[in-house]
């Protein structure tokens, strides 16, 4: 009998984003919400990987990004084919003065759960956060996935106490209007 094999955990490279784009949408269809998922390769290349122009300064142009940028790690197999994922950013706390991880999204393969590689892509985040000074990593979780018992067991808190909000679509654009109308204009 063999041992299963302990995935490696290693940034992302561009070779490895359709592989973790299809990992996207395998989520979006766990999450029941397969038509809400319209990440295409390209635009996760050009997020994980374009370093443009006027990069870390910050700008109210369409489509350009700003410093901090989206970070990967993937998990993956002895052959180094991805079984799972983690993409995340920095965010700040006002309070602590310091940055900490958000993680937008992890993601094993159904095939590969059971073999450490989520316990293993949320420790490598928990280390980024220890080396740099960050006092927290972060993330949202659909309130019936069964993962919610693994999360506890590694000693993250539910938070229940902060209610997420979101601004999209009409309500985003209607909002940006006044802005305009009142003469603001950021990054100028």
């Amino acid at each position: 009998m063999t041992s299963p094999v302990i995935p490696t955990i290693r940034p992302a490279r561009p070779e490895d984003v359709p592989a973790v784009v299809a990992m996207v949408h395998e989520l979006a269809e766990y999450e029941r919400a397969p038509e809400q998922c319209h990440l295409t390769t390209e635009q996760l290349t050009s997020a994980l990987f374009t370093t443009a122009p006027g990069r870390g300064v910050a700008s109210d142009a369409p489509g350009r990004a700003t410093a901090p940028a989206l970070f990967g790690h993937v998990a993956v197999d002895e052959h180094d084919e991805p079984i799972g994922f983690a993409l995340w950013f920095l965010n700040f706390s006002t309070w602590a003065g310091v940055h900490g991880i958000y993680l937008e999204d992890l993601y094993v393969r159904p095939a590969a759960r059971g073999t450490g590689a989520g316990r293993l892509l949320l420790a490598a985040l928990a280390d980024i956060c220890v080396r740099r000074g960050y006092q927290r990593l972060e993330w949202w979780m659909i309130d019936w996935n069964p993962a919610a018992g693994f999360y506890a067991s590694i000693g993250a808190e539910q938070m229940s106490e902060w209610v997420p909000y979101r601004l999209s679509g009409t309500a985003l654009r209607e909002l940006a209007g006044h802005a305009t109308t009142a003469g603001t204009r950021m990054g100028d």
